[in-house]
């Protein structure tokens, strides 16, 4: 279950690749959609019934998204362009995300490489849906798949990618794609950042520009991401401390001869509790979590509850999870896989007011 944080190499090599991703996939985007005319008051002659019939429900979703039609039919396009080029570029990190952890599905029990989407797209006697009949590229097709297996996420029929970016800027951003370390994708915290790394921009030229913050403003810049040490420090001392109050006997907190001592005692494999931290009672001389061994909380797993009021992408919900799955399973003895559907179902609870956080976070 032993994930580990993102290395800060890599880090700053994501925020690069991030960046320079939201700049290619919004001018991609923006052409896309000025060249439907998604904006002017009418349709131009030259669009086809099915180009027509698209640029009418482009108009349809960015109003959803909070885009404003004036009296005379023309409409902003902004919140649209933003759509498409999150949602384009992301469907391909994602798809590479699932790749890499060997979850890019073809069928229950049939993970692809993008090198295997290739081939399929190619080959013309593989029978397909509807859907992945009209990939043109691996890379839509891995894209389909992983529309498909996060659905809640991007919706496959979204009329964002019936919208085709220039061949330019499409091979712009695979190369930015495949050009990510392998690393990037095996890190727990990655998703995270990767949010954050897209508001970045954003960020800076709402804080440059000193205007009032309102809802469009708010969602870049309050992001803060929490450092992997700090998140571990925090739930070793709340979730570790109770832990370690259930699994230590008298005799041990009598008796250890060092905090090392404790803190081995209390970890087992997968949950190595490093930020744990215990003080010895000047009267009793008797060792306590530095935290205290929260007696108040349920005896039971079970019925312990986290919620993180501001989860973001999640971190702390991911990190949470690390350590509840291992712990149920050795408090329970429950398998892998039902230890994860349990600490999923009675355990972890987040709120964000960023639909895109909780997407991420789930």
């Amino acid at each position: 279950m032993t994930r580990h944080p993102l290395d800060k190499a890599l880090r700053r090599a994501l925020e690069a690749t991030v960046v320079k991703a939201r700049d290619i996939a919004e001018k991609a985007a923006t052409q896309a959609v000025k060249r439907l005319g998604v904006g002017d008051a009418k349709p131009a002659d030259y669009l086809s019934d099915e180009q027509r019939k698209l640029r009418t429900r482009l108009r349809a979703h960015g109003r959803q998204q909070g885009d404003s039609k004036d009296a005379n039919g023309q409409q902003s396009i902004h919140k649209l362009v933003t759509e498409v080029a999150y949602e384009h570029w992301h469907r391909m990190l994602f798809a590479r995300f699932l790749e890499q952890n060997h979850l890019l599905m073809y069928d229950e029990h049939t993970p692809l490489t993008l090198a295997e989407c290739n081939e399929l797209v190619q080959d013309p006697d593989v029978a397909r849906d509807d859907l992945e009949r009209r990939c043109q590229s691996g890379w839509e097709l891995a894209g389909v798949l992983a529309s498909k297996m996060l659905p809640q996420i991007f919706r496959i029929d979204s009329p964002v990618f019936e919208l085709e970016l220039a061949p330019e800027h499409q091979r712009s951003l695979e190369q930015l794609v495949t050009g990510l370390a392998l690393e990037t994708f095996q890190a727990q915290d990655s998703l995270g950042w990767v949010y954050q790394f897209w508001q970045s921009k954003r960020k800076k030229e709402v804080n440059d520009s000193e205007v009032k913050i309102g809802a469009d403003e708010l969602s870049p810049v309050t992001q803060l991401f929490t450092e992997p040490y700090m998140v571990s420090f925090l739930l070793d001392n709340s979730l570790g401390a109770w832990w370690a109050g259930q699994r230590l006997s008298d005799s041990d907190w009598q008796n250890a001869g060092s905090e090392q001592e404790l803190r081995e005692k209390a970890a087992f494999p997968g949950v190595p509790l490093s930020y744990l931290r215990f003080v010895k009672d000047e009267t009793t001389q008797q060792w306590q979590p530095a935290s205290g061994t929260f007696d108040a909380w349920p005896k039971q797993l079970s019925e312990i509850k986290a919620l993180d009021p501001c989860c973001g992408s999640g971190h702390f919900l991911v990190a949470a999870f690390l350590m509840l799955v291992p712990m149920r399973m050795q408090a329970e003895n429950l398998t892998a896989q039902q230890a994860i559907d349990r600490a999923l179902s009675e355990n972890l609870h987040g709120l964000e007011l960023d639909q895109r956080c909780v997407e991420l976070a789930a």
